[in-house]
């Protein structure tokens, strides 16, 4: 195999859980603020994001920094206590500032996720992450509706990288690809 392309690494199944964990979140959260399903807010994702995004990816988390993997570790655990947050929080009377800030402190913890670099796939999912809490955080101090569905589009985006990101590994998929440009008559092989 060309050096160039990554089959996507088998990885620990602590990370590949945690992946799957974090992407059905992120897709259940995300399609709540969107409205491409009629009748479903993000109030129906309160149970996912307690138990597969708070507890499932906390525990993940958890078993990361025992296997000593401190980056994966460190995003599952603060990401397993956002959602798990967020869900018991849910039916909660707070205004929308309170609300924004929540979203806006967390933003800021998706950021650091993203820049402390690491597989291109996680960094791509904790930087739509981060783009969607930014954009819910805005949305929920202006009172805006299209800010909310595009924060929840983002969501989905990072959903779907987190998912993919996870099957790539589990199923050999490819997940780097060469940055040079390809001339004609050139495969993969060579």
């Amino acid at each position: 195999m060309d050096n160039d392309v990554s089959a996507g690494s088998t990885g620990s199944t602590t990370v590949i859980a945690g992946r799957l964990a974090l992407g059905v979140t992120l897709l259940a959260f995300g399609l709540g603020y969107t409205d491409l399903i009629d009748g479903v807010t993000a109030a129906d994702a309160v149970s996912i994001a307690h138990y597969v995004g708070g507890v499932a990816l906390f525990v993940a988390g958890l078993l990361a920094l025992r296997d000593r993997d401190s980056a994966t570790g460190t995003a599952y655990t603060v990401l397993g206590a956002f959602w798990f947050t967020w869900a018991v929080s849910s039916g909660a009377q707070v205004s929308d500032n309170a609300a924004g800030l929540f979203l806006l402190l967390f933003a800021l913890v998706a950021l650091s996720l993203t820049l402390a670099g690491g597989e291109p796939l996680a960094q791509g999912a904790h930087g739509l992450f981060f783009v969607s809490l930014v954009l819910l955080a805005v949305a929920r101090f202006a009172d805006s509706d299209s800010l909310t569905k595009a924060g929840g589009w983002f969501a989905v985006a990072a959903g779907a990288v987190a998912w993919y990101a996870a099957t790539a590994a589990l199923a050999h998929w490819p997940t780097a690809f060469s940055r040079r440009a390809a001339r004609p008559g050139v495969t993969a092989t060579g």
